[in-house]
């Protein structure tokens, strides 16, 4: 592909090969992998959060708190994320962290 010339097949500009290993799957393939990873999330959620229909399994406990404390109470929900719940609150932080970088490096240009 030359400078100002339209890609000739999907994945040219990131350097991929037309076809054969590390070359860009179809559109169906890519379409139900998303799918796929969408479903394994929401089950993982299901399973920390305990909304499996049941009861079923509870990964973090309910705070055990009354409705009316938390109407518009921002100083209730920081004790309950940075105490009951530093470890997943941490967590989240590191892969929203390592998302934005690999995002970063994804998207810069080689120069």
């Amino acid at each position: 592909m030359t400078s100002g010339s339209r890609p000739t097949y999907p994945g040219e500009m990131l350097g991929l090969p037309e076809s054969g290993p590390g070359s860009l799957a179809p559109m169906g393939r890519r379409l139900a992998a998303l799918l796929i990873d969408w479903l394994i999330s929401y089950g993982l959620a299901a399973l920390a959060l305990g909304r499996s229909g049941n009861g079923g399994m509870q990964l973090l406990p309910a705070p055990r708190v009354a409705a009316a404390s938390l109407e518009g109470n921002t100083e209730q929900i920081g004790k309950l994320l940075f105490q009951n719940y530093v470890i997943p609150f941490e967590i989240a932080s590191i892969l929203l962290l390592v998302a934005l970088v690999g995002a970063v490096v994804m998207g810069k240009k080689k120069i």
